[in-house]
């Protein structure tokens, strides 16, 4: 569990079932919070009433169960549940987004943003003068999410996107994968000496029980496989690229050798 500010805001981040990560951010000023994805209702009720903070939103970035789960139980009377327009059902939503769309919350604005891939209608939740976005599983700490219902073409260009984010933007993403997803990193790109090194720093982390989350932008940018196809040729190499190859056919080979990777 820890504690984090974000500009004007405060930002909780606390473990939830297996592997996922629960946050809550709260505007001092009014008083509003607002849970970002709903992994376990009990975990985000504990949190609250420790903080002695009242839920007034909900933030979903996608339909998975373990992002939506607890949404029916905390929204109580006061609660807003926004979420993607596009992407399957979520339980109790309000205010269903699209890309660009803004959301007022508290004194801040988070702009809405497609990140389609994962899920078809993903959404990132970014908050500019905070610098300070929420990814949900689009983006992870070395890695993305699967592409369960999305396209290569649609993965890559979400991917851009959040690649385009100023290099101080702290991604706050939804799980605990950083290890395992550097074992991978490691094993299509071992020349990148920024790479082995935060490799290093992740082992370290684990070792002693510390999150590797959130990151910064510019970290993944520098390290992050799924970032680095059309720039690193050492990456296409290993996963069998060629030069023709367009961006969204690079990531989908190295999407696909994450998917089949046992190491």
């Amino acid at each position: 569990m820890m504690s984090s500010s974000a500009g004007s805001l405060e930002v909780a981040q606390f473990p939830c079932l297996s592997d996922n990560y629960g946050y809550l951010i709260h505007d001092p000023r009014t008083g509003q919070t607002a849970a970002v994805d709903t992994p376990c209702a009990t975990t985000y009720k504990n949190e609250l009433a420790k903080r002695g903070w009242t839920l007034t939103h909900i933030l979903n970035t996608h339909h998975h169960g373990d992002h939506v789960g607890g949404n029916r139980e905390l929204k109580t009377e006061g609660v807003k549940i926004y979420g993607p327009a596009a992407d399957g059902d979520i339980p109790g939503m309000d205010v269903p987004l699209k890309d660009s769309d803004t959301l007022s919350f508290g004194g801040a604005n988070a702009e809405v943003m497609d990140v389609g891939g994962h899920t078809v209608g993903h959404i990132a939740y970014c908050f500019p003068e905070e610098k300070t976005a929420f990814v949900g599983d689009s983006l992870f700490a070395l890695g993305c999410g699967k592409m369960f219902e999305g396209t290569p073409t649609q993965f890559w260009a979400s991917l851009q996107r959040l690649r385009n984010l100023p290099d101080d933007t702290t991604i706050y993403c939804a799980h605990e994968y950083t290890e395992m997803n550097a074992r991978f990193a490691m094993s299509v790109e071992p020349g990148n000496p920024d790479l082995v090194k935060r490799t290093e720093d992740i082992k370290a982390k684990r070792a002693r029980g510390k999150p590797t989350v959130p990151s910064l932008m510019g970290e993944e940018k520098m390290t992050n496989p799924f970032l680095r196809g059309d720039v690193s040729a050492e990456i296409r190499k290993n996963v069998g690229a060629s030069d023709g190859d367009d961006g969204a056919t690079i990531f989908h080979k190295i999407r696909l050798g994450k998917d089949n990777f046992r190491g």
